[in-house]
């Protein structure tokens, strides 16, 4: 009896540090996405470019928990964004430039933090497109107008993101400017909704940003934002449907900014445009052809339309994308896609494939027409 009750006490002794441990966990975590592209016309020329970041933006991170009790704990996630050719850091050379935040989650409640995070339409809107859900940043639509590729983040900023009641669940995000003075300059704030009902899921979302990268401490700063203007709009809805192994998608985003003053990616405009507007209307398609390899395609329609004192112009982007994708292992993948690109209806534009967001292939082309092939292998830890 003494040797049965000591080796009970020892194995107490055991259990209750893993016990301790097991209420709080670090995590670290990473994607390195690597491959070679092939632009048939980049500023007349074509291009052979080795180029990190396509299916997924390659990155590390560490994210943890604490237990707080009673259904409460905190969290944290800081999330670095690399060039895989070079090394550099991503997003204007930040150490963690991807996301930088903490917080405290409930069982109940959701979840409540702050910091450098994604605004609504990525968290709820974009995973329905085919570049924010399988295909990543080469599906993109014209310029990332709508950021559902998440082009930027937003700084200075607390997030709300509720538990899921019933298949529903919800958010949103206020940035502050941060300036003395000019409390409404450079602010963000952001609503979005999912409903995730069997084979269905809808969702929805807003985001407003008043002068984008105006000051420097805002919430949306120069080297992030994609375009400078008075304020800028962006709402959209979607829906996807599984049917057998068959992912469809339609998603509906528009895009508004007014006094327009240029683009951190196209230069600056002849002249202010009083009014910059985007319409995409994108249908995706996924096929699981096995438990390890997918195939999808998408479509994409842009419709712009931009008002100034030079006149209106109505250009029109037409974007063909496919993708296969094979698996090596749990974290191994391999891949190909190919994008197509045909614009036309306005002269303000050329046709660039959504390549200025990556060093290399970053010119438009001389024409109205673009394609852009790769091929890469992606691992994830």
């Amino acid at each position: 009896m003494k040797r049965m009750l000591t080796a009970g006490t020892a194995l107490g002794l055991v259990i209750a540090p893993v016990a301790a441990l097991a209420q709080n966990s670090v995590t670290l975590y990473g994607v390195i996405d690597e491959g070679l592209n092939y632009t048939n016309n980049s500023a007349g020329h074509s291009a052979v470019q080795l180029e990190s970041g396509f299916a997924q933006g390659s990155r590390w991170g560490i994210k943890g928990s604490e237990d707080l009790g009673g259904g409460t704990k905190a969290i944290f996630q800081l999330e670095n964004g690399f060039d895989v050719n070079s090394g550099a850091l991503g997003q204007s050379g930040r150490m963690f430039g991807r996301q930088a935040y903490v917080g405290i989650a409930s069982e109940t409640l959701g979840s409540l933090t702050m910091g450098r995070q994604y605004d609504s339409v990525v968290d709820y809107l974009a995973p329905l497109t085919a570049n924010g859900n399988w295909a990543g940043y080469l599906m993109a639509h014209p310029y990332d107008n709508d950021n559902t590729d998440n082009s930027f983040r937003l700084n200075n900023s607390i997030k709300y993101s509720s538990k899921t009641y019933g298949g529903f669940s919800f958010g949103g995000l206020y940035g502050f400017s941060n300036q003395a003075g000019g409390f409404a300059n450079n602010r963000a704030y952001s609503l979005g909704a999912q409903y995730v009902g069997g084979p269905v899921t809808i969702a929805a979302a807003f985001m407003q940003i008043n002068q984008p990268g105006s000051t420097a401490g805002g919430s949306l700063a120069t080297d992030d934002t994609a375009f400078f203007a008075n304020r800028e709009q962006v709402w959209g809805a979607g829906i996807n449907y599984t049917v057998g192994s068959a992912l469809l998608g339609f998603v509906y985003s528009h895009t508004s900014l007014n006094d327009a003053t240029g683009s951190a990616y196209v230069g600056n405009f002849a002249n202010t445009a009083s009014s910059l507007k985007f319409d995409n209307f994108e249908v995706n398609a996924k096929y699981q052809l096995v438990k390890n390899a997918f195939v999808g395609a998408m479509y994409n329609y842009t419709l712009g339309h931009f008002q100034s004192t030079a006149g209106d112009s109505t250009p029109k982007w037409h974007q063909i994308g496919l993708m296969a994708d094979y698996n090596l292992s749990v974290r191994t993948d391999v891949y190909i896609q190919g994008m197509y690109q045909h614009t036309a209806g306005g002269s303000a534009v050329a046709a660039p494939l959504n390549t200025a967001f990556i060093t290399g292939a970053d010119s438009p082309a001389t024409t109205a027409n673009q394609f852009i092939a790769r091929i890469g292998i992606r691992h994830q830890f």
